[in-house]
């Protein structure tokens, strides 16, 4: 027998363990993403100064259950959650988009099923308590220098705060009708308050109110973050990195 014909079940045998070597490691790697974490970059400035344009996010998929949408490319599946845990009013959360579930979402989640929400000037009201308010002073938008707002500190009776931003008191969607957020859905705000595309307007202009199997999980921590103008397509860039704002963690 010669060397060649001894040498090609080794090269067989390796090429097998190569390929089950991978196939195990994209099976891993889709089960982590399906039922643990999965990253998301930030395409907007709704969710400032929380999360800024450029910032690559790890979102928790299981602090609420899983859906159809946990799945990738949202196949098929059966309707509602398994192992269904509520959110909390005030966590960061990722959804599909209730007019088009090709689209993902973040904003901060505001109200629950049955919560009576209205905003009244700015101030936010769920089931007649107001979240109190501290402004903290004039700042520029981070990604809009140009644009100045009132930064402010947003705190729920609960003692949970986080930071917004408010251009004026009476601009669009400051001062709002009450909203009975129904069985089954969520009420969400962005932190950038008057540049936001939310609840606060119907699902054909806005985001209406979000059905729960189109939660897709709790935005945790920013894994890293590139400063505005950083592009795939543009490699120069892809090293202008905004270091401060590694492993973040988000209110």
């Amino acid at each position: 027998m010669s060397l060649e014909t001894q040498a090609q079940p080794g090269l067989k045998s390796e090429f097998f363990e190569i390929a089950k070597t991978i196939v195990l490691a994209l099976l891993l790697a889709l089960a982590l993403r399906t039922f643990v974490f999965q990253p998301f970059t930030i395409p907007s400035d709704s969710m400032e100064p929380a999360l800024l344009q450029g910032d690559y996010m790890a979102v928790s998929k299981f602090d609420y259950g899983f859906s159809r949408f946990s799945l990738p490319l949202a196949l098929a599946g059966p309707a509602g959650r398994l192992l269904d845990h509520a959110p909390r009013r005030g966590d960061v959360v990722v959804f599909k988009l209730p007019r088009d579930d090709k689209v993902d979402y973040v904003k901060r989640l505001v109200g629950l099923p049955g919560d009576r929400v209205q905003v009244i000037h700015g101030v936010v009201s769920v089931n007649g308590q107001a979240w109190r308010q501290q402004a903290l002073g004039l700042v520029r938008d981070p990604d809009a220098p140009g644009r100045i707002v009132m930064q402010v500190r947003e705190v729920q009776p609960d003692g949970r705060s986080h930071l917004i931003l408010r251009e004026d008191q009476d601009h669009d969607g400051e001062s709002t009708d009450v909203y009975v957020v129904p069985q089954g859905r969520y009420f969400v705000m962005g932190d950038n308050r008057d540049n936001s595309s939310d609840s606060r307007w119907p699902k054909a202009l806005g985001v209406g109110f979000v059905p729960a199997e189109n939660l897709e999980g709790r935005a945790r921590m920013i894994l890293a973050s590139w400063k505005p103008g950083a592009a795939v397509l543009k490699p120069w860039t892809w090293f202008s990195l905004n270091t401060e704002r590694f492993l973040r963690r988000l209110d």
